[in-house]
């Protein structure tokens, strides 16, 4: 079982970082979770032109002028759970829609027409609605035409991630939400999503069938943005130890207006957000950060080749939403609304490539074999 440190020691560890601890971390070759701290730190606010340019050329060393693009398909908005902040939450009162498999499939092939070849297939959390042979028969009819097939749904037991990853579900996105753990209760007063451990273990079961990337983030707007750093740091460091062979990537995905009404609990400003991002590829080179359409236009098209190294584009968070853009029942308003030929136009704009394919099954096949 996966053991996280008591949240508030990282904001007891966080409010003693010095400037000279920060100067330190920027120059360290090879930084650890004492260096995370200084990064994350109020002391580092003042540097971070400095943090802006160390994440600038490792992103650039680690993954040259690329920027992969992706879409989510949005397959249901039931959920059994009852998260507060969450517009999906079984509580809110809002139009609910479960996708058949043939129109999964139509949501995914007008992704394809715009140019899409990676997807991530999301849903609200019920065992009920969307379930293993679902998502396993939905993959099979996908996976010959796109690259990549990740998945962002309920958490899972091994023996089903194996089922999927067989299937051709390369990655699995699970997001802890916020590592604060008494926190964490009052969030989710009800639904098997009240069980932090058995969240927090996902990562771990979906690495260990081979699944090819997890992903990993918090949503911030809950708890202390620099602790819930500290706290994805440690996460992923954690893993990488013990699955050094899967790739992994992070998050950062803020809180947006949504049904439920939800009111953040703390602020995360732009300036907060740009700091995190900074801080988390000087500590991890190699980790994939996504920026999603939840930030707006300005803020993202800034961020290029600063630190991210993902972005969705032309999303939709409404089951059916592709094929019927007037459906209500989405998760929460995004806030880039951007095309993906729009937003590839911005990123060539900015000396940058582009990518919607950078990966084919053939590849694992290959290396398999």
């Amino acid at each position: 079982m996966m053991t996280m440190p008591d949240f508030f020691s990282w904001q007891n560890q966080l409010e003693r970082c010095s400037e000279s601890d920060v100067m330190h971390a920027l120059e360290c070759a090879k930084p650890g979770i004492g260096e995370l701290s200084a990064l994350l730190s109020p002391a580092a606010d003042r540097f971070l032109p400095q943090l802006a340019a160390r994440s600038r050329d490792l992103t650039l060393q680690r993954f040259g002028r690329t920027t992969q693009l992706y879409a989510p398909v949005y397959l249901s908005n039931f959920c059994t759970n009852r998260c507060v902040y969450c517009g999906f939450s079984a509580t809110n009162k809002i139009d609910r829609k479960a996708l058949t498999l043939d129109e999964a499939e139509k949501e995914a092939e007008i992704l394809y027409r715009r140019g899409f070849r990676h997807i991530l297939l999301v849903s609200g959390e019920s065992d009920a609605i969307i379930d293993v042979s679902y998502l396993e028969n939905l993959a099979k009819r996908l996976c010959s035409g796109f690259a990549s097939l990740s998945i962002e749904v309920q958490p899972l037991s091994t023996e089903a991630y194996r089922r999927l990853f067989a299937a051709g579900i390369t990655a699995v996105a699970v997001y802890q939400e916020t590592y604060d753990r008494e926190l964490y209760k009052e969030l989710h007063p009800a639904g098997k999503k009240r069980d932090y451990d058995f969240r927090l273990d996902t990562p771990d079961r979906a690495a260990a069938v081979g699944m090819r990337e997890i992903g990993i983030g918090a949503l911030l707007g809950l708890s202390n943005w620099r602790a819930e750093g500290m706290a994805l740091g440690y996460h992923l460091n954690s893993l990488r130890r013990r699955f050094w062979q899967t790739n992994f990537s992070v998050s950062f995905p803020r809180l947006r207006p949504a049904a439920g009404a939800f009111a953040p609990l703390t602020e995360v400003n732009l300036k907060n957000l740009s700091q995190l991002i900074f801080a988390l590829r000087i500590f991890d080179p190699d980790v994939g950060l996504i920026v999603s359409t939840r930030e707006e236009a300005a803020f993202r098209d800034g961020m290029l080749g600063l630190g991210p190294t993902r972005y969705s584009a032309g999303s939709s968070t409404a089951p059916g939403g592709y094929g019927n853009p007037e459906l209500n029942g989405e998760q929460f308003s995004v806030g880039d609304h951007r095309s993906l030929p729009e937003m590839a136009a911005v990123i060539r704009s900015k000396g940058f490539d582009p990518v919607c394919k950078d990966w084919d099954a053939s590849f694992q096949e290959s290396t398999l074999s």
